[in-house]
């Protein structure tokens, strides 16, 4: 089973389901109380036995992308698992579409997920992923909230 997720403006504070199938369900909402332009996709709905999900994002961005530090926090059965910080511009010698986008443009990109290699067990998952525009992570752009619900465990 495919899980396509297409929204052109989402609704604040309304949870988002982007997939379901019989091993999974994702959702997400937004940090924040404000609408954004954003849509996503992700493929496929499923975390058995694959390597890779593909994802879609296009979003319009309320400011000029010049530098974008991106910061995954993840826990899992409500205890954190992970944190983890990559820095996707720096706005020199940036090789990600997103760097370098300004304010009001739409943002097109296709990547794939390849933590999909990790064996899930079972269990609730909750991910933030936010996006700053400085290094001291004072300047939030984006804040995403998804819920990983893994309905079995991998064989």
């Amino acid at each position: 089973m495919f899980g396509l997720f297409f929204f052109i403006l989402f609704t604040p504070g309304v949870s988002e389901l982007i997939c379901t199938s019989s091993d999974l369900d994702m959702s997400y909402t937004f940090c924040d109380s404000t609408a954004h332009a954003f849509t996503f996709n992700l493929t496929p709905c499923s975390t058995m036995n694959n390597y890779v999900w593909k994802a879609a994002l296009t979003w319009i961005p309320r400011s000029d992308i010049h530098f974008l530090k991106i910061v995954f926090k993840v826990w899992y059965d409500g205890a954190k698992s992970l944190t983890w910080k990559e820095l996707l511009c720096s706005g020199a010698d940036d090789k990600y579409s997103v760097c370098r986008t300004l304010k009001g443009e739409t943002l097109v990109s296709a990547f794939d997920i390849k933590g999909s290699r990790i064996n899930f067990p079972k269990g609730n998952y909750s991910i933030v992923v936010q996006g700053f525009s400085d290094y001291s992570e004072n300047n939030m752009i984006l804040c995403l909230n998804f819920t990983m619900i893994v309905k079995q465990d991998a064989y």
